[in-house]
């Protein structure tokens, strides 16, 4: 909103100093600096709010060491989360550009997901909360919106250069155009660009070439591209669910789903600047994307929070995130990654998730499977998710966190890297 106000000033008015607001790198310091505002003088007073409610973590005795300790410290931590990266982005975006809006309508959403889990938890005494298929369709349906979006929207676009007259000839290009490409060619020195609008994404270590996700379908026959938004959207849909219950697996000690988080969002801080600028777009040679440079904006505020949080979140805990905060910030990884074409980087970037939520899986199949075949159930791990397998190999919580986060630094600084790494 001061976007517009300020906007307003320096049209009209002239006013001294308002046209600094045009500046990305701006509105992004001032959401960051809000956020963290936001966070470290109303954080205090709501987890007293929460204390007074008596909205408490219930724990379940596993046998970890200062587990106890932690009954009855506040929960729902994440609506100031939520607050910390709505209320700078209300602020200081364009309010009017199709990726804010997605991540608006995600954030609220997927919070409101993880808040109706805490809320049968806390008020219904219901320790699982919940019921997974109840989450699983709220994802799905969070999905179906951003993929429609994305794939239908006609803001939602990739500008590509031309060298020539012949469109189709580009070779390098050529699998990312599509059948009739639009004739509104944009003159830009001695370049030619055109926007073009096809479900691609960029594939890493591989230098000028995107997967084009028609292509799987491509068994169909003649008009197979008609049928792309079905596989796009269902793309969509695992990614954001996969992703969300990742973040949700990583929340499980004081202050590593936080600061996790924290280092994802800053790596896509990093893509969506280079991204939504053509200059360093075509410097690096990456999919340039117009109008994502305000996804900064929302992404600045996005780790605020998230290091906001850590201030009441760090070892020892004086509120959890829970599944209102853990839920919502794994499905913003995973639909800011999307916009952005870098959904293939989520494996690196977010190897922390997937590592969690592979342990998970590895768990309980192999449990179920040895016990089908030998009629006892085994173990790969002493407990699952991992953070627990090294609780319980006698690793202080602290310390597990910190060795998360520096993987989380490695993995972040890797796939940095694989702008220049192709």
């Amino acid at each position: 909103m001061l976007y517009y106000l300020f906007q307003y000033l320096d049209k009209f008015l002239d006013f001294p100093g308002a046209g600094v607001f045009q500046f990305i790198s701006f509105r992004a310091a001032m959401a960051l600096i809000t956020s963290l505002g936001i966070s470290l003088i109303f954080g205090k007073k709501i987890i007293r709010f929460l204390q007074v409610q008596q909205v408490g973590e219930t724990i379940r005795d596993l046998g970890l060491a200062g587990q106890m300790s932690k009954q009855g410290t506040p929960t729902m931590g994440g609506l100031i989360i939520l607050a910390c990266i709505l209320i700078p982005t209300l602020l200081f975006a364009k309010l009017h550009n199709i990726y804010i809006v997605i991540l608006i309508i995600s954030t609220i959403l997927l919070g409101l997901i993880g808040f109706l889990d805490d809320y049968i938890k806390v008020f219904k005494k219901n320790k699982e909360g919940l019921a997974g298929r109840f989450k699983i369709v709220g994802q799905i349906a969070v999905g179906i919106l951003v993929g429609a979006a994305l794939f239908y929207h006609p803001d939602v676009t990739m500008r590509r250069e031309i060298v020539g007259s012949d469109i189709k000839s580009q070779s390098t290009f050529s699998n990312a155009l599509p059948e009739n490409v639009s004739d509104e060619i944009i003159a830009a020195e001695n370049a030619k660009y055109v926007d073009v609008k096809v479900p691609i994404t960029t594939i890493p270590f591989v230098k000028n070439h995107e997967f084009n996700y028609s292509k799987l379908i491509s068994f169909l026959g003649d008009g197979y591209e008609k049928w792309s938004w079905l596989i796009y959207i269902v793309i969509v849909i695992f990614i954001i669910t996969a992703v969300s219950n990742g973040a949700n697996m990583t929340d499980g000690l004081d202050g590593l789903a936080a600061g996790t988080t924290a280092i994802i969002g800053f790596v896509l801080s990093v893509f969506a600047y280079i991204s939504g600028n053509l200059i360093f777009a075509d410097y690096l040679n990456v999919m340039y994307i117009p109008d994502s440079g305000e996804v900064v904006i929302y992404m600045s505020a996005f780790v605020g929070a998230c290091v906001g949080f850590l201030w009441y979140n760090s070892y020892p805990a004086q509120i959890f995130m829970g599944d209102t905060g853990s839920l919502a910030l794994g499905g913003i990884v995973a639909v800011v990654a999307i916009a952005l074409r870098k959904e293939l980087l989520i494996p690196i970037f977010c190897g922390i998730y997937l590592v969690e939520n592979l342990s998970v899986v590895l768990q309980v199949s192999y449990f179920k499977f040895t016990k089908k075949r030998f009629g006892e159930g085994r173990r790969i791990f002493k407990m699952a998710p991992l953070h627990h397998h090294y609780q319980k190999l006698g690793f202080h919580e602290a310390k597990i966190v910190s060795r998360f986060w520096i993987v989380g630094v490695a993995l972040a600084v890797l796939t940095i890297v694989t702008l220049k790494l192709r």
